[in-house]
């Protein structure tokens, strides 16, 4: 394939997964309502009916399919930026790891490459570079990523997210999933209030009071793996909207009513569909090692929170001058 037209396509898989992750869910509340007005009725009643029986379904985990995440359409979409990914220790399966990762940004673009699609070997696949065998960021597992548990209700966006091995981030869900054996599960930790913070050039986590992940591993005994993902915040702009802002408390306030956050963004075009091709390097940490606390003391997890917000911190100093990033900017933990 020619190198423009290479780019286009690259381009047109990157739009296709911003169109489905915006418009996706409300757009196929729209498209039922109008199917009960035509003879087509049948078609919205029988997933209705569907849907609300298989209400509580998606807390049993993802329903993982390989036919999804190795569409072709994955590989275009990691090239386009390019992903890379970085693993700095082995992740042996036969157990289960909790993965923290930083940043949010707006969509999570390096996480769901690397990890949710099979365009860098997440999903079992052995992708290859130059007709060299590259492997995936943890070979072997199955990774889920913990979304807006909301997202879940809406329908056929939800089918598409458990296909894809999405879960909601609820207790119950991210349990189960722990408790089987060979998964890698996916925490963004600094959740929606961490979008907010987009600042290009700027390497900033919300972190500091965000505990639960670690009292979820605590209680699993499972290892905490930190991973960070240069250049996220530069796949979009967002304008600087300063503390105390009517902007910025109009965002504070939908957060607080809906659990996320309406965010002012833009990509290539000024338009908030096609994100800037930036080079996004997915580095993945050495496990912490966490002891097995069925019911973790505030002290114990204050002690292994501490723990992890070290390891993040070295992470990004060892890694950050390779992936472009100015040898005196530090790491702001919030």
């Amino acid at each position: 394939m020619e190198g423009a037209l290479r780019r286009w396509v690259q381009a047109l898989c990157v739009l296709q997964w911003m169109l489905t992750f915006l418009f996706l869910g409300p757009g196929s509340v729209v498209l039922l309502l109008l199917l009960l007005r035509t003879r087509l009725w049948v078609v919205p009643v029988i997933y209705g009916a569907w849907w609300l029986w298989d209400w509580h379904g998606p807390e049993r985990g993802p329903r993982h399919s390989d036919w999804v995440r190795n569409w072709k359409i994955w590989d275009h979409f990691c090239d386009y930026f390019p992903i890379k990914v970085i693993r700095t220790a082995p992740l042996p399966p036969g157990r289960s790891y909790l993965l923290a990762a930083h940043p949010h940004g707006i969509a999570c673009i390096g996480i769901f490459g690397a990890f949710v699609t099979g365009g860098r070997g997440a999903a079992g696949r052995t992708p290859k570079s130059g007709g060299v065998e590259m492997g995936g960021p943890c070979p072997g597992l199955r990774p889920s990523l913990a979304v807006l548990a909301g997202l879940f209700r809406l329908p056929f966006y939800r089918e598409y997210a458990l296909a894809a091995g999405l879960c909601p981030v609820s207790e119950r869900c991210l349990s189960r999933v722990l408790s089987g054996r060979d998964q890698a599960l996916l925490i963004m930790v600094g959740g929606a209030a961490e979008a907010l913070e987009g600042t290009l050039g700027r390497h900033r986590v919300t972190l500091r009071q965000r505990r639960g992940f670690v009292r979820l591993a605590l209680r699993h005994g499972t290892p905490l793996v930190p991973v960070y993902v240069f250049g996220e915040q530069d796949t979009f702009q967002q304008p600087p909207l300063a503390e105390g802002s009517w902007a910025r408390r109009l965002q504070r306030w939908v957060k607080a009513l809906l659990g996320f956050s309406p965010c002012f963004f833009w990509g290539r075009g000024g338009l908030p569909f096609l994100p800037f091709a930036v080079p996004l390097t997915v580095v993945v940490g050495a496990p912490l090692e966490v002891p097995h606390l069925p019911r973790p003391t505030p002290e114990d997890v204050a002690r292994y929170h501490e723990l992890y917000v070290q390891r993040l911190q070295q992470l990004f100093e060892e890694h950050k001058e390779a992936c472009g990033v100015a040898p005196g900017t530090p790491l702001t933990i919030v």
